[in-house]
């Protein structure tokens, strides 16, 4: 393995979070090391909304863009290499990638993401951030007004619901199984005139990506034009974890409002740590972690 130079700052995850930490740490003239593997999870999602200035770009355009502008500040490092995993050194922190590197740094800030866990269904991953989607702030507007599925079941289903039914009056709730609700919750979506289909999924057919039919394991199949969709995550990274931070209830990495871990000197921030999961908010979790940090590392010095 080689040894390179100690930073004051490494950030693991050089995405919206990690690149909007990294420039306001770059603007403190902080020595910054961004790690980045290259692969965002909404690479195939054709166009970013709900964030201002920026509405309707390419995400990668949007990240490109934002590379640039950080790398432009010349105490900022970007290296293309994924971080396996970390270790504590005295009072720092060392990052090891997967091309053998150690890197050393006295604060670490993770931005590295989730991962959404497929189903087993054919087509899904095909359609996933195209026209099978998560987020209603995110995608909602664009698909207005369209017969459009949700797959969830139970509250996760009518949290989505309310949210849904302001965009369209054709919402079917695809509960992939027997459905999960209270009366009070069914006499909700029968008062919206929201239907519920319990047959299992076996299928999404689409073209390019483009939902255009939900196949059922009986045979039976009906048409969409978009769907919603719950999805069980995991974290991106174990290292987090592997360092002692701590996951709440819901799996995510547990940070207070400041964006400390549960561990001294590790921070993160972006979708790893909320259910808010948009650029908007990366980029906002990202400013702050940047701006604790270098606080952090100015009453150590000072």
């Amino acid at each position: 393995m080689t040894r390179d130079t100690n930073f004051d700052v490494i950030i693991v995850g050089g995405s919206y979070a990690g690149l909007s930490a990294a420039m306001a740490l770059g603007r403190s003239l902080r020595n910054v090391l961004i790690l980045d593997g290259g692969k965002p999870c909404n690479r195939q999602t054709p166009h970013s909304h709900n964030f201002i200035t920026l509405d309707g770009e390419k995400p990668s355009a949007i990240t490109e863009k934002a590379k640039s502008q950080v790398l432009a500040y010349e105490t900022v490092t970007f290296v293309n290499d994924i971080a396996v995993t970390g270790n504590t050194l005295g009072e720092n922190f060392q990052i090891i990638t997967q091309s053998e590197k150690i890197y050393t740094g006295k604060k670490v800030i993770f931005a590295t993401g989730i991962h959404d866990v497929m189903p087993n269904i054919k087509g899904f991953s095909s359609c996933w951030g195209i026209s099978v989607v998560h987020c209603p702030y995110c995608h909602g507007y664009e698909i207005r007004n369209k017969k459009t599925g949700l797959m969830a079941n139970g509250d996760r289903a009518m949290h989505l619901a309310s949210l849904v039914h302001n965009l369209t009056d054709d919402l079917t709730v695809l509960t992939n199984g027997p459905a999960d609700f209270n009366e009070e919750q069914l006499l909700k979506l029968q008062k919206n005139n929201i239907r519920i289909i319990e047959k299992e999924i076996s299928e999404i057919e689409h073209e390019n990506g483009y939902v255009r039919n939900v196949i059922f394991k009986d045979g039976s199949k009906e048409n969409f034009d978009a769907t919603y969709a719950s999805l069980p995550f995991t974290q991106h990274s174990d290292i987090p974890a592997h360092l002692g931070c701590e996951l709440n209830e819901e799996g995510y990495i547990e940070v207070d409002a400041m964006q400390k871990t549960t561990v001294p000197g590790l921070f993160a921030c972006g979708d790893n740590t909320t259910r808010l999961r948009s650029v908007a908010s990366a980029v906002a979790e990202g400013n702050k972690a940047g701006a604790i940090v270098n606080m952090e590392l100015a009453h150590e010095e000072f």
